[in-house]
């Protein structure tokens, strides 16, 4: 086997095949440490000595060192128990071809790392001299009852694992798949494993179970492979390019990347995996190395462990040329948001951070936040007297509970409004906006279309359509109703999702009176006399008031549960807006597929819950359209990374796996803002 020289474990014939398992993973999680941004790092390679043989089966292992390991180079040799130590830096991260390579390339183009010489001839130092005299003294010692023979090969070398995973290892490491990506790791095991028989005898395991060896594994990169799509050949973009008119372009990534602490509360959730690929140690590694391959220059993270972001991913993005910016969600809650951006390419405006708790109101009383950056491009130099717009980065995670719709709803309500006044400009137009998050509402549903479409009618609407905006879900289980107003007026944000203090003012000279306050003088001295000029009609204008009638008019004068603050000039409408005007970065559907895209997949069951909304400019539609159509304005989108569908992640195992370690798909977007001339 080429590559690689895989260790088993001899123990009883009951727990050969979790034993197999158990090293497998080991030796792929060390592989993952080695690589780690961490600045040293001591990989312990240690095996433990057998028992006696009797002399029936010597001639066999001794005909085995001869053939077999005899042969192998010494690269691929098990060395002797010894300590190395190697000294890593974070250059491991540059360069990495994982997600847009193709498989054969691969074998060739392996990641080298600074050190990559130095390991190199460590463990060929380790492995050249050594190597019979140890076999020898190692394979004497087995006991007659636990020696595996494979058909049509000679029996196979084993070590005992260390019961420390962040240390321990198999000792046969080739250094050349060191040097590979971990991600691909099981993918080149597999191929590896191609060349094993597919079944092992029973005959030298007395009264045993038959043995299999550890499956092929699943080839991830062929699977879970992700185009990038070319947009740039759109009418607008090519129209921008016609006129010569130079386009400042930059990347933007929104990731959900699975906080360490809601993996451990909701183990449940992840039975099809395991455990090694769960565990932070693994996972990390291979998010840094996903990130930094697709190189964006704005990534929004979602679900970060405070402890991770401040002790790992801030410094990791700092060395990377990121500007970090954290929230974490309020109450009790160990995970939150993040905002990054290129130092290099972008200098910060404002930045203004969005907890949706308030103490006392049923509709905010969950411990969602959100991150909202106003950012100025730089120009590289020698452009002269060019100038290009700030743009506006949101970046949210509100709440799960499919039962409470109206969360989301007030939540998103106040996440607008406070990007209407980042991004408001002077002249009460906006700056291009991009809305990043996981909203946890699916495509199409009422939550999404009031994004997208600016508007939604959601008086009366059960709470579990606004999420889900399934037909079938069971009503009569939670009949909740949305009612309006749906905040109070104490919230400060109108129906046009903006705060009270920054809505636009009246035009001077110009007044306007609500019904409920001319209502106040309807039984006013003045409003109780008769016009002279004023036609008698019998029944009509000869009725004069009284008082029972004037306390009746008191009563009934303002409707329940109106709020004129709440929804100036609109009485219990029922209806929010705003004006932003975003668009979805994805379509939602593959064509090439015929299947609906997804970005997470809790349970086995596919969906879209994660998204980039951003600014477009409307176009006219027919009479009778209810879904807005859009065309690109200042912002245009020029390239997105494909997403996939339920059936191919379920080939992978579902999320997270081996490849993926989140438990939702990356979003990547490529912008252009327009660079005019000052």
């Amino acid at each position: 086997m080429i590559g690689t020289v895989l260790c088993y474990v001899l123990l009883p014939a009951a727990r050969l095949l979790q034993a197999l398992r158990d090293a497998f993973f080991t030796y792929r999680e060390n592989v993952l440490l080695a690589k780690s941004p961490s600045t040293q790092i001591e990989g312990v390679f240690a095996a433990t000595r057998g028992r006696s043989v009797p002399e029936e089966q010597e001639a066999l292992l001794q005909q085995w060192l001869e053939e077999g390991v005899g042969n192998l180079p010494a690269s691929e040799s098990v060395p002797t128990v010894r300590k190395v130590s190697v000294t890593l830096t974070s250059d491991w991260l540059e360069g990495s071809e994982l997600l847009m390579t193709s498989l054969s390339d691969l074998n060739t183009s392996l990641e080298v790392t600074q050190c990559a010489d130095q390991q190199h001839l460590e463990l060929n130092a380790l492995a050249s001299s050594e190597l019979q005299d140890h076999a020898v003294a190692e394979l004497a010692r087995l006991p007659s009852e636990e020696t595996v023979t494979v058909a049509g090969s000679a029996p196979w070398a084993a070590v005992v694992p260390q019961t420390d995973h962040k240390t321990a290892g198999c000792a046969g490491i080739n250094v050349e798949v060191l040097n590979d990506d971990p991600a691909v790791l099981a993918w080149s095991l597999a191929s590896d494993a191609e060349a094993m028989p597919p079944v092992l005898p029973a005959q030298p395991i007395q009264d045993a179970v038959p043995f299999y060896p550890v499956s092929t594994e699943v080839p991830y990169h062929d699977i879970l492979w992700r185009d990038w799509e070319d947009l740039s050949v759109q009418p607008c973009v090519l129209e921008q390019v016609s006129k010569n008119t130079p386009l400042f372009e930059f990347r933007v990534m929104s990731y959900n990347i699975l906080a360490q602490d809601l993996v451990e509360q909701g183990l449940d959730l992840y039975v099809h995996c395991h455990p090694d690929i769960l565990n932070w140690n693994y996972r990390l590694p291979n998010l840094l190395q996903e990130i930094q391959h697709w190189d964006p220059d704005v990534l929004c993270l979602q679900e970060v462990q405070e402890n991770h972001y401040w002790e790992q991913l801030e410094p990791t993005f700092k060395e990377m040329g990121f500007v970090c910016f954290y929230k974490r969600r309020t109450g009790t809650k160990t995970d939150g948001c993040a905002v990054c951006y290129k130092s290099s390419r972008f200098q910060l405006i404002s930045l203004s951070p969005i907890e949706y708790f308030r103490p006392g109101l049923d509709i905010l009383n969950r411990d969602n936040v959100g991150l909202v950056l106003l950012l100025q491009p730089v120009l590289p130099e020698g452009l002269g007297l060019k100038a290009v717009s700030p743009f506006c980065v949101a970046n949210t995670h509100v709440l799960f509970n499919p039962r409470r719709g109206d969360i989301k709803l007030a939540q998103v309500a106040l996440l607008l409004a406070e990007i209407d006044k980042i991004a408001r400009t002077t002249e009460g137009s906006y700056y291009p906006v991009i809305l990043c998050g996981d909203l946890n509402s699916v495509p199409d549903s009422p939550l999404y279309k009031f994004i997208r479409n600016g508007e939604l009618s959601y008086h009366g609407m059960p709470a579990w359509k606004v999420v889900s905006g399934q037909e079938d879900f069971p009503q009569q289980l939670y009949s909740r109703k949305l009612l309006a107003p749906l905040w109070p007026s104490s919230l400060g944000i109108t129906d046009k999702c903006q705060y009270v203090t920054l809505c636009q003012p009246k035009k001077p000279g110009r007044r306007e009176y609500s019904r409920d306050f001319l209502l106040q003088f309807r039984f006013c001295d003045a409003a109780c006399e008769r016009p002279p000029q004023l036609v008698l009609l019998e029944g009509v204008t000869d009725a004069k008031p009284v008082a029972s009638a004037r306390e009746h008019s008191a009563v009934t004068a303002v409707p329940k549960r109106c709020n004129s603050l709440s929804f100036p000039g609109k009485q219990c409408s029922g209806v929010i807006q705003h004006g932003l005007n975003l668009t979805s970065v994805y379509s939602h559907f593959l064509p090439q597929r015929g299947r609906p895209e997804v970005t997470t997949m809790p349970m086995g069951l596919g969906a879209t819950v994660d998204y980039i909304f951003y600014s477009a400019e409307p176009v006219e539609s027919k009479a009778g359209e209810c879904r807005r159509l859009y065309k690109d304005g200042a912002l245009k989108l020029l390239g997105r990374l494909s997403l996939l569908s339920e059936d191919v992640l379920l080939m992978a195992n579902g999320l997270p796996n081996p490849f993926c370690s989140s438990d939702h798909l990356c979003l990547l977007a490529s912008f252009g803002l327009e660079i005019s001339s000052l």
